[in-house]
Parts: C-alpha cells; sequence; structure tokens
C-alpha cells in the first residue's frame, strides 16, 4: 500500500516561510512528498523513466528503520511523477527477514531483474537477492526462492551487513553485480541474471587512490562516453564521492567529492542516468517536515559534466526548474501524476489501482507544463468517488490562488469504491500552464477520492 500520515499538512505560518523560500514557487525538492522515500534506483525504459525507491514509513518506531516494501514512480518529463501500484514487497521473498534495504532493477532481454538487499532469516546478516517480472511496473516475484549472495560467501568485510545496496550494470552483453557495507565487491553474472559466473572479488576499499578517504557503502556503475564510473556514500554521516575507470573491473582511480554532507539525513545513496540529452544526479535527503535519518526523501539535480569528463560538485539545492517535455490534457492523466501536493496521501486497489485519498479543505495538487494548444477547452472531467458529504474541485492556473478556470462539485456518491465520472465548463484557456487542483469543503472527514482527469478540446 502506497500510505502515510499526512506529512504535509503545513500550518499557515510554515507555509508562508516555504513560499519565501521558493521552497514551492519554483523549485521540486524533494519529488516525491506524498510519503517518505529512499535509495533512488532509476532507469530508462524507451520514452519512461522508472524510479524504483525503498520506503521509509513514518510509523516507524523512533530511531529505526521501518521498510517493507518497494514503491516505482514514472514521468516522461522529468518534473511530474506517477506513482503506480506497489511492484514489490519484502514479504514476496519467503527467506526475507522483512527491511527492504537499497535495490536496483534492469533490464535484460525483456525481462527485469531487481536486485535487492535484506536480512535473512535462513542465514546471519544480510543477503542480495533477485526478482524477476515480464515488465517495469511488475509483478514482481523471487526468481530463486532463496538469496543469491549469502553473509558467508563474503569475507573481506567482517560484519553481518557489508553485503547491502546491490548495483547492477550491463557492458558489451556482460553484466556486472557490484554491492557492499564498508566493503565493495562484485562478480560477473550469468546470462541467465540469476546465478554467479565465477567468484567474488573483493576491491581494495583501503585504497586511497581507489577510493579516496572512506568507501562506506551505496555504490552505483554506469559508463558515460567511453568511461566508467562508481559512485558511493563516503563516511558515517554521509556524503557521496565517485571513481573511475576504463573497464568495469577496474582498476579504480578515485575522482573526488560529488556532493559533501548537509541537512538531517545521516545517510545518501547517489544514482545517475541520461534522459532526453539531459544528466540528473539522485540522492535521498531529509527534505520533507518529520523527515530525518528515518525518514527520507528522493531529491533530483540536474548537472553537466565537466569538459573532462568528470562530475561537478552538486548542492543539495532545487530540484529540476525545467521539464523536458509537457503534459496533454486531452488525454486521460492520472491523479497521482504529481508536481508538487500538499496534504494528501495516496492508496492504491485491485480496482482503479493508485488513486490520491486523505483529501481535506485546502489541499492541493499542482501538475507541471499542462500544454491547453491554441484553441484551449471546452470541459473538465474528474473520476472521483465520496462516502461522506463531498467537496469541490477548484481548477486553478499557475498558482494557489491563480485564476478559477472549473469548479467541479463532487457531491455524496455512496462509498469510496463507488467512482464516478463528473464534468463542469471551463472557463478560456490557452497555452501551456501549471494546474492547480485546490480540493475544498467543510467536513473533517476526508471529502473524496481522486482517481483521473481530462479536459475536452
Amino acid at each position: 500500500m502506497i500510505t502515510s500520515k499526512n506529512i504535509f499538512r503545513l500550518k499557515p505560518m510554515t507555509l508562508c516561510i516555504f513560499l519565501v523560500m521558493g521552497f514551492i514557487g519554483r523549485a521540486q525538492h524533494p519529488v516525491i512528498q506524498t510519503m517518505f522515500t529512499a535509495d533512488p534506483a532509476p532507469i530508462v525504459y524507451r520514452d519512461t523513466v522508472f524510479m524504483y525507491v525503498g520506503h521509509d514509513e513514518d510509523t516507524a518506531p523512533n530511531n529505526s528503520f521501518l521498510m517493507r516494501e518497494y514503491s516505482l514512480f514514472t514521468t516522461t518529463d522529468m518534473v511530474n511523477w506517477t506513482a503506480q501500484k506497489t511492484p514489490l514487497k519484502t514479504s514476496d521473498f519467503k527467506w526475507s527477514a522483512g527491511d527492504a534495504s537499497a535495490a536496483q532493477c534492469i533490464e535484460r532481454d525483456g525481462k527485469f531483474y531487481w536486485y535487492i538487499s535484506t536480512l535473512n532469516k535462513n542465514h546471519p546478516g544480510v543477503s542480495v537477492g533477485v526478482a524477476v517480472a515480464d515488465s517495469p511496473y511488475g509483478p514482481f516475484k523471487d526468481a530463486l526462492g532463496e538469496a543469491l549472495v549469502t553473509n558467508d560467501m563474503t569475507t573481506f568485510g567482517k560484519h553481518s551487513w557489508d553485503d547491502l545496496d546491490p548495483t547492477v550494470f550491463i557492458d558489451k552483453g556482460q553484466s556486472y553485480l557490484y554491492w557492499g557495507n564498508n566493503a565493495c565487491y562484485w562478480a560477473k553474472l550469468n546470462d541467465d541474471m540469476v546465478s554467479l559466473d565465477g567468484d567474488i572479488t573483493a576491491l581494495d576499499i583501503f585504497d586511497e587512490n581507489a577510493f579516496g578517504p572512506d568507501f562506506e557503502e551505496a555504490p552505483w556503475v554506469y559508463k558515460d562516453n567511453g568511461q566508467f564510473y562508481m559512485l558511493y556514500a563516503s563516511n558515517v554521516v554521509e556524503s557521496i564521492h565517485y571513481s573511475t575507470s576504463q573497464g568495469p573491473e577496474g582498476p579504480w582511480s578515485y575522482q573526488g567529492e560529488i556532493m559533501p554532507h548537509s541537512g538531517k539525513s545521516g545517510s545518501n545513496h547517489p544514482a545517475v542516468i541520461d534522459y532526453k540529452g539531459h544528466s540528473y544526479f539522485f540522492y535521498h535527503h531529509a527534505a520533507l517536515p518529520g523527515g530525518g535519518s528515518f525518514n527520507r526523501s528522493v531529491c533530483i539535480e540536474e548537472f553537466q559534466y565537466n569538459a573532462d569528463g568528470g562530475i561537478p560538485q552538486i548542492e543539495k539545492k532545487q530540484g529540476i526548474l525545467k521539464g523536458v517535455a509537457t503534459i496533454d490534457p486531452f488525454k486521460r492523466v492520472e491523479a497521482e501524476t504529481i508536481a508538487w501536493s500538499e496534504g494528501v496521501k495516496l492508496d492504491e486497489n485491485d480496482k482503479v489501482g493508485v488513486f490520491v485519498t486523505d483529501v481535506h479543505n485546502g489541499d492541493y495538487i499542482k501538475v507541471r507544463d499542462v500544454d491547453f494548444g491554441e484553441k484551449g477547452a471546452s470541459g473538465f472531467s474528474a473520476s472521483v468517488s465520496s462516502r461522506y458529504l463531498g467537496g469541490q474541485l477548484e481548477v486553478r492556473l499557475d498558482s494557489v490562488d491563480g485564476d478559477l478556470i472549473a469548479t467541479l462539485k463532487v457531491p455524496y456518491l455512496g462509498d469510496w469504491k463507488d467512482y464516478k465520472l463528473l464534468s463542469t465548463p471551463v472557463a478560456a484557456v490557452k497555452g501551456i500552464h501549471d494546474l492547480y487542483y485546490v480540493f475544498k469543503g467543510g467536513t473533517p472527514h476526508s471529502l473524496f477520492n481522486f482517481d483521473y482527469w481530462y479536459f475536452n478540446k
């Protein structure tokens, strides 16, 4: 289930502070506001970015992780992210003790392989497992029924959690698996992607020429312009550093720090992708209210490589200011396609998939870069359900108090499962705008659920 407490319903004074800082107006930091997220693992498949993340549950005990599932968000513009149904839980691995530590998914020959790290019921310590699916959306299933790598197979690290944070990479048809905490292991994978091809190798993380002052955890390996990069977290209070190589097996050469530590989260986890001619750096931070080392949030910064292929220092700053595509409002758009939100949560069921819920007076959803064209729209429709008195859905342009172009009245419709498509006329609107769906109503209960929307030409 994609759920959380109402972690982003701010008091007016707090909201004013964020507005002054430009937190809402321009920036998009963090990417997801409806739940706590961590350990981003994005891949580009066809025309879409699939961002697999861990889910820090906000009901976790004090100073402790509670992570039992992975979540998936997708985008084609890098600013609006659509929540997908939960693709994988640790309960899908019968041997898992239940903690969903960092993971990464990769496609090969039309199948998708997801390498996860979790405590093992049958072996001491953390193990690496692999799930497989026929679609990047899942559902994923345990590919082996047991772990791929167990703690007794790795001896460089003398602790029981040195097999954390797998990253996977394919070069010239050969797949490689890297992983480790206070250790950095790698091994080749067979073509089946679920068995090791040869021995496990431990890199010398104490070689400062290879890894600088410290290798802690969270390796991320990729190739760009013929050069191989390994990003990783360094030090107990983690900053992000990187090394490069001319081949996937090394030797590695330390290049420097990418992101210094700052903020309330003691950990960080890097990832890099290229998409539509842009380079993006993913990480996690404690950027949401109530955030910290055990309640993290994924953020993204766009960057450009230096002329020599080096990665510049990147600050935890502002998020993505400009998208790489627009949204067509005349096609069905899921309500859980969100650039920014306040107050709302997400849930899912088998009937409608993911939907917006826990909607109260003053909550809103922002959708960026919606292109109405030159002829504009004549009507607005939304699929909603309500169990109590319902409320109103205001459609505004470019800000929460911007031009009001439509008001959809949502009455009592029976029950939360009773979705109905409601429609209303729209005032004149043309060109590209940010849309704000502002929820209004007097009941203390959740006003209504929101499944999808579209405009009529």
